[in-house]
């Protein structure tokens, strides 16, 4: 690798600046791009439309998936997202037809710390205002379906309660004797807001309903968008709808959306959501937008149907999973592709000079504050110090059989004897490649070598190996992956092993593990930097997601309802007299 990298920041171009300068095409001109009709299109707008998913075909020539993932993160993330645009438009200046697929962003990160996930600079998703607030309204009717549900527990509970055996008599309905402590489903909503994350419903009692304790969490933890996103027809997900294990009764039976006689009107406030969405790059490269489940506390991957969608029409498609390879690639491989069959040819990891110094355990790094000065300084004993992080990543990766790209977000101030050093250590560390991306700077143009590179690895694919067999016990997948993350030992609280124990007498032993845990470290503490050995994993608690088809496994104190920070990002968003959205990141 021999870094050329741009001679100042001001070769970085603004990401409003961007989006506003971008002479867009209008969408049905990037549809015909990849053979798509008007006819396919269900339009929003001038640049963005749904792809209905009829144009989907049963066979035929497919194209060969791209799967991007990183090291450990810092806090501000480190461009998977710009690196993923970026090399669709670098396979597309090579002469291939390329697509990303991403998820949909979150308002709760969007308000928050981290902003918006249109990518940036030369490398993103236009108008990426578009993207980053409402897109189609996909996020909206997932929160509308599962507060409906959660609705409709709270009625049913209610009017159970309130006429006893009449219930029957009136409604005709059988009694389905929920127990009030035993409600799985929590409303929803798609903000970041701690205040919720413990609430009281129905106080007062009386015709208030049934008071109980009870907790609010982010729409992107909701079990819809993970059965959104691993959907593979609008059957499929009005059948997953129903199988969603709402509550218990007080006889301890599962109560599911079909029991309660929701699952209907909920598939009915999803319809339109089962369609990916197709916008436009900086340099009019096609992008799928679809589902966006966290990777931290979901599975973190964009859907089924956009890469089988992207498969279809394109001859390289770039999908993102969420985080570091401990979090959305290893869930890609051990749920999505168990429950698709679809599989990448190669894994893409990107990583930064600033992440792998972070990930030296030499700075005390936390959300919502600025990175140490530091970091920026050239220290090429630091940085090796960090590049073992590099190493166990490229390992995790290639233990699924794959071969690994190492691509290098650069920043214009990056040092090119630290670069150097970066390149050589990847190679050594078992990567078949490594480049530099300047995606930000230069769109396609920055990326092009590093497209090649990815497109030369994919020719040296091999079949998946993954990490568990199905028939493993629940509590034997979850030690297969702590060791993976360098655990000793698990340790389960009381509630976790009774909940693991009545997860498989209930027939869900067999399905694969959602671990949810702290991304800013391969372990579940997030102090714990670089390459952790020999802690404890602990589980704290279980769950089982029969619609999606996981068990949610919960390591450490983890939150489902993030909060906002001393310097959210809202405080630099507004509008201007003609409508400009200015400030949005």
């Amino acid at each position: 690798m021999t870094p050329t990298l741009s001679s100042s920041a001001d070769a970085f171009p603004s990401l409003s600046n961007m989006s506003s300068e971008t002479n867009l095409l209008p969408i049905q001109q990037i549809a015909q791009q990849l053979g798509l009709s008007a006819d396919d299109l269900i339009p929003y707008g001038h640049h963005m439309a749904k792809v209905d998913i009829s144009a989907l075909r049963p066979s035929g020539p497919q194209g060969k998936l791209i799967l991007v993932s990183s090291i450990t993160p810092t806090p501000l993330g480190e461009g998977k997202t710009v690196t993923t645009i970026g090399l669709s438009q670098g396979i597309n200046r090579l002469g291939y037809r390329g697509v990303a697929c991403i998820r949909q962003p979150s308002l709760g990160p969007v308000f928050g710390v981290k902003g918006g996930a249109a990518g940036g600079g030369a490398a993103q998703v236009l108008p990426m205002e578009k993207l980053n607030l409402h897109l189609t309204g996909d996020i909206h009717a997932i929160s509308a379906a599962h507060n409906l549900a959660a609705a409709a527990l709270d009625a049913r509970l209610y009017h159970e309660q309130r006429l006893g055996s009449a219930f029957s008599q009136q409604t005709g309905m059988p009694l389905l004797n929920i127990d009030a402590q035993q409600i799985l489903w929590p409303r929803v909503v798609d903000h970041n807001d701690r205040a919720l994350r413990h609430i009281q419903v129905g106080v007062g009692g009386g015709t208030n309903g049934i008071e109980r304790h009870d907790h609010v969490e982010i729409t992107a933890a909701s079990e819809l968008m993970a059965i959104l996103a691993l959907s593979e027809s609008l059957h499929d997900m009005r059948q997953r709808i129903g199988q969603i294990i709402l509550a218990h009764s007080t006889s301890g039976q599962a109560i599911t959306a079909d029991d309660l006689g929701v699952a209907g009107a909920m598939a009915a406030l999803m319809k339109e959501t089962i369609h990916p969405t197709l916008m436009q790059t900086s340099e009019q490269t096609p992008v799928l937008i679809h589902a966006g489940p966290f990777a931290n506390i979901a599975h973190g991957n964009s859907s089924v149907l956009a890469d089988r969608l992207g498969l279809q029409l394109a001859d390289y498609v770039v999908t993102e999973a969420g985080f570091g390879s401990d979090m959305g690639m290893e869930k890609f491989f051990n749920i999505k592709y168990r429950q698709s069959g679809i599989t990448p040819s190669c894994v893409v990891l990107v990583a930064t000079l600033r992440s792998l110094k972070a990930n030296s355990g030499v700075f005390d790094i936390k959300p919502g504050q600025p990175l140490p000065a530091e970091i920026l300084d050239t220290n090429i004993p630091l940085l090796s110090q960090g590049c073992a992080n590099l190493k166990w990543h490229i390992n995790n990766a290639k233990s699924y059989g794959l071969p690994v790209v190492v691509a290098v977000n650069c920043f214009p101030d990056d040092c090119p004897e630290e670069l150097a050093f970066l390149a050589d250590y990847a190679l050594s560390a078992g990567a078949i490649a490594c480049e530099i991306s300047e995606a930000f700077a230069k769109g396609g143009a920055g990326t092009t070598a590093l497209a090649q590179r990815v497109i030369d690895a994919c020719a040296h694919a091999s079949p998946l190996v993954l990490a568990y067999p199905d028939n493993a016990s629940l509590a034997q997948k979850i030690e297969i992956l702590a060791q993976r993350y360098g655990a000793r030992e698990v340790s389960f609280t009381p509630q976790a092993r009774q909940q693991l124990d009545s997860i498989t007498a209930a027939g869900f032993g067999h399905l694969p593990l959602c671990i949810a845990k702290t991304p800013l470290s391969i372990s579940a503490d997030a102090s714990l930097k670089n390459v952790p050995r020999d802690f404890v994993l602990p589980v704290t608690a279980c769950a089982v997601s029969a619609g999606a088809g996981f068990v949610r496994i919960y390591a450490g104190d983890i939150m489902t309802m993030p909060g906002l920070g001393t310097q959210p990002a809202y405080y630099h968003i507004d509008i201007d007299d003609e409508g400009c959205i200015r400030g949005l990141s």
